[in-house]
C-alpha cells in the first residue's frame, strides 16, 4: 500500500462550491433547533468559538435505512432523533427532562442504546454516571440497563434483571442481536487513593430486552478486549506490573492462550487492533522499524507478518478500519491530514464523487454494516470548517445536508493551517502546525506558541480547532510544535523526549519560535508561550529558560513540579505508571533528583519576570489545583504581573461555555496588552 494517499495541498481550503452547498440546500433536520445565522461582524464573538456543538453525532443503522442523530432543543437538553433516509422526516425517540442524551449506538436495525449526561454543569458538580438505556427506533420498548447513581454500587447477581450498577459502561454491539457488551470497572474506579493499582476491566454480555447479563471469563488483570464479528470475545490484553500480555481464545477449544508478553513502556510488542469478518487479527506495531504500522498477525505461528498492511512514510499509523458484514472496505489514517484508502472500486468511486461535490474538505464516509440502501453518511471538515454532516445517495449521486456542528462559525472568517517542519538545535526535525491569521499578511506578526499537553501524544491536526482559530481571529499567528516526545512521528522522535521535560523538549519549543522569527513570520518582540497540562508546565519552563524570547505566558491546568506528580494523588495515575512508567519516561525521584529540581517551575519561580496568566479548575483530578496555588504563591513573591483565575466547578479544562468565554476574553485582553501592538 503506497504512502501518503492524499496530500493536504490537494484538499485546499475554502471553496465557493462548499459554501453554495451549505446555503442553498435545505437542512432536513427539523428537530435540531439550530440557532439563526450570525450577522457578519469584523470579529466573530468569543462565544461563537466555544459553544457546544449543535449536531454532535450521526450514525447509520446497520441496514442503512435510518440515520440517528444527537440534536439539542434550542435552549434545552440534547435529544436522540431518528430519520428514515428516504422519507427524511425526523422524529425524537428519546429525551430526558433533566439531562442530555450524551451518546448512542445502533445495536440492530430496530433498536438503540443511549447514555445520559448534562452539558450544563461542571465536573465538580457531576455526581452521577452516564447510565445506559435501550429503546426501539419508534420509541417503544424502553428499558433502563445501567443506573446513573454511584450510590448504588453494590454487589449484585448477574441473574438480577434490574438495572446494573453505574460502574458498567457500553463497549460493543453483537451483530443481528438485541445483546451488547459492557465494560465493568472495579467498584473503586475513580477513587483518588494514591495506592490505587490498575483494576481489571470485566466484560459483561447483556440482553437489552431482558436485562440478563453474563460475565466473561478473563485471563488476568484485563485492560482491553477485542470482539469478533460473530460477537465472541477473542482477544484480551492484560497487565502485570510493567509487563503486558496478549491472550487469544480459540473458537474450538474456547480457552485463553497467551500469544505474547512484553514490557508495556519500552515500545516492544504490539497492540491488538481489529478482528476482520474472516477472523484475521490485525495489530499495530513497530516490528523493528521506526514507525508504527498495521500488520496481520498469524495466530498459528504467534508472529507478526513480515510486511505491513498499512505503512506511512513519515508517520505512525493511527486510524481505523472500515468494514461491512462481508469484508474490509478501507482504512482511515492520519498523516498531515486525515485520509482514507479504499480497497474496493465501488468505494473509490463514491469517495471521488463526494470529493468532487465537496472539494475543500476532508470527507469521511461511513457505511452501513449490511446495507439495503444506496446511502452513506459523510462527515466533512477542514482546518477552517467544523464538522458538517451529509447523506449521500450513491445511486442518484445526490448530497443532502443533515446539519452543521457549529453553524455560527463562518469558514470565510477562519484562518488556514499548514504543517511545517523545522530543525531543532541538535538537528532533530520537528513537525509543527502553523496557522496564519486571515488577511493579516505573513510578516512580522505577533506569535502565540501553543504547546500541547500529554506530553506523550500527538497534539495537532488539520481539523478546525476552537482555541487556535480564536487566537488567529484576533490577529495572532499560532505555532503548535510536535516537540520530541510527541507520538505519531516515529519511535526516534518519541524516544528522544524521555526524561527531557524542561530540557531538550523545551528547546524544541523555543527553536520553533526562533524559526518563525527567522522566517520573518513573527515579530521577535511579540512572542507569547501558552499551553495547558504539560503545555502549562512548558509555558512556565519557557519563561524560565528563555526570558529574552517570550514576552509573556498563559498557562492553564498546568503541572508545576514533577515531584508533585508523584506525591499528589490524581485519579487517572496508577501505581504501575508511577513505579514503571514515570521513572523511565519523565524522571526518577531518587536517581534524577537534581534534574527534577533544576526543571521545577516551583523551585525556579523567582526567575520568571514576564507577565503571566494562570487558570485552574478547582475540581481537577488530573492536575490538582495545588499545582497552581503552590506556584502562584511562589511566583507572586517576586513578580507582581501574575493574574490568577480559579473555576471551582471545572476539571482538567473548561467544560462550561460561561467559563470558556470568561477565560478566553481574559486571554484576549492579556495578549492585546502584552504583544498586540508593535
Amino acid at each position: 500500500m503506497p504512502h501518503g494517499f492524499r496530500n493536504l495541498q490537494g484538499i485546499r481550503r475554502f471553496s465557493a462550491i462548499l459554501m453554495l452547498s451549505l446555503s442553498v440546500m435545505s437542512g432536513i433536520c427539523g428537530i435540531c433547533g439550530t440557532a439563526g445565522a450570525q450577522t457578519p461582524a469584523s470579529l466573530p464573538s468569543v462565544a461563537s468559538f466555544f459553544e457546544l456543538p449543535t449536531l454532535s453525532s450521526a450514525q447509520l443503522s446497520p441496514d442503512g435505512r435510518y440515520v440517528a442523530m444527537l440534536v439539542p432543543l434550542k435552549g434545552g437538553y440534547v435529544r436522540l432523533g431518528v430519520m428514515d433516509v428516504a422519507e427524511r422526516i425526523p422524529k425524537v425517540v428519546a429525551s430526558f427532562d433533566d439531562a442530555d442524551v450524551s451518546g448512542f449506538h445502533w445495536i440492530n436495525n430496530n433498536r438503540l442504546v443511549f447514555e445520559a449526561g448534562d452539558r450544563s454543569i461542571g465536573v465538580g458538580d457531576q455526581h452521577q454516571g452516564s447510565g445506559l438505556y435501550a429503546i426501539n427506533r419508534d420509541g417503544t420498548e424502553f428499558r433502563q440497563l445501567v443506573e446513573r447513581s454511584f450510590q448504588l454500587l453494590a454487589a449484585r447477581s448477574n441473574n438480577v434483571h434490574g438495572p446494573l450498577p453505574a460502574n458498567n459502561l457500553f463497549y460493543a454491539t453483537i451483530n443481528d442481536s438485541d445483546e451488547i457488551y459492557l465494560l465493568q470497572f472495579d467498584v473503586t474506579w475513580g477513587n483518588v487513593a494514591k495506592s490505587q493499582a490498575v483494576r481489571p476491566v470485566g466484560l459483561l454480555r447483556l440482553s437489552t430486552k431482558t436485562g440478563r447479563s453474563t460475565m466473561i471469563e478473563r485471563p488476568g488483570v484485563t485492560t482491553a478486549w477485542l470482539i469478533d464479528r460473530k460477537g465472541e470475545p477473542r482477544v484480551a490484553t492484560t497487565i502485570d506490573g510493567e509487563m503486558t500480555s496478549v491472550f487469544y481464545r480459540d473458537p474450538e477449544q474456547n480457552q485463553w492462550r497467551k500469544l505474547a508478553e512484553f514490557n508495556a513502556y519500552t515500545g516492544d510488542g504490539f497492540t491488538p487492533y481489529f478482528l476482520s469478518p474472516d477472523g484475521t487479527l490485525y495489530v499495530s506495531a513497530r516490528h523493528g522499524t521506526d514507525k508504527v504500522s498495521l500488520y496481520r498477525y498469524d495466530l498459528n505461528k504467534k508472529s507478526i507478518d513480515p510486511e505491513p498492511v498499512v505503512s506511512l512514510k513519515d508517520y505512525d499509523f493511527s486510524g481505523s478500519i472500515v468494514y461491512n458484514d462481508k469484508k474490509i472496505l478501507g482504512v482511515r489514517f492520519e498523516t498531515d491530514a486525515d485520509d482514507t484508502k479504499w480497497l474496493t472500486p465501488e468505494m473509490q468511486t463514491i469517495q471521488k464523487a463526494v470529493n468532487d461535490l465537496l472539494p475543500s474538505t476532508v470527507n469521511q464516509i461511513s457505511v452501513a454494516y449490511h446495507p439495503e440502501t444506496s446511502y452513506v453518511l459523510v462527515q466533512s471538515f477542514s482546518d477552517i470548517q467544523p464538522a458538517v454532516y451529509f447523506l449521500y445517495d450513491s445511486a442518484a449521486k445526490k448530497l443532502t445536508l443533515l446539519g452543521s456542528s457549529m453553524p455560527r462559525v463562518d469558514p470565510q472568517q477562519m484562518s488556514a493551517k499548514d504543517m511545517v517542519r523545522y530543525k531543532a538545535r541538535d538537528g532533530l526535525e520537528i513537525p509543527a502546525y502553523l496557522t496564519m491569521p486571515k488577511n493579516a499578511g505573513k510578516k512580522n506578526l505577533p506569535l502565540v506558541v501553543l504547546v500541547h499537553g500529554g506530553p506523550f501524544v500527538r497534539g495537532g491536526s488539520w481539523r478546525w480547532n476552537r482555541q487556535v482559530q480564536f487566537l488567529a481571529s484576533r490577529g495572532y499567528a499560532v505555532l503548535e510544535p510536535e516537540y520530541r516526545g510527541s507520538t505519531g512521528f516515529g519511535w526516534k522522535h518519541f524516544r528522544a523526549g524521555w526524561k527531557q521535560w524542561g530540557l531538550a523538549m523545551q528547546d524544541d519549543v523555543a527553536d520553533g519560535a526562533k524559526w518563525a522569527i527567522a522566517q520573518g513570520i513573527a515579530d521577535p518582540k511579540r512572542v507569547c508561550i501558552a499551553g495547558a497540562s504539560y503545555g502549562g508546565y512548558a509555558t512556565l519552563m519557557g519563561l524560565i529558560n528563555d526570558p529574552g524570547l517570550y514576552r509573556c505566558g498563559i498557562e492553564w491546568a498546568g503541572a508545576t513540579d514533577i515531584n508533585l506528580l508523584y506525591d499528589v494523588s490524581w485519579s487517572n495515575l496508577s501505581v504501575e505508571y508511577q513505579k514503571y512508567g514515570m521513572p523511565l519516561l519523565v524522571g526518577d525521584q531518587e536517581k534524577d533528583a537534581a534534574q527534577l529540581k533544576a526543571t521545577s517551575p516551583i523551585v525556579n519561580a523567582a526567575r520568571i519576570k514576564q507577565p503571566l496568566l494562570m487558570a485552574y479548575g478547582g475540581s481537577d483530578l488530573t492536575i490538582p489545583v495545588v499545582h497552581g496555588t503552590k506556584f502562584r504563591d511562589a511566583v507572586k513573591a517576586t513578580n507582581p504581573n501574575v493574574e490568577w483565575i480559579e473555576y471551582p466547578e471545572e476539571g482538567h479544562g473548561w467544560r462550561l461555555l460561561k467559563n470558556n468565554v470568561d477565560f478566553w476574553t481574559r486571554v484576549e485582553k492579556f495578549l492585546n496588552q502584552q504583544i498586540g501592538k508593535p
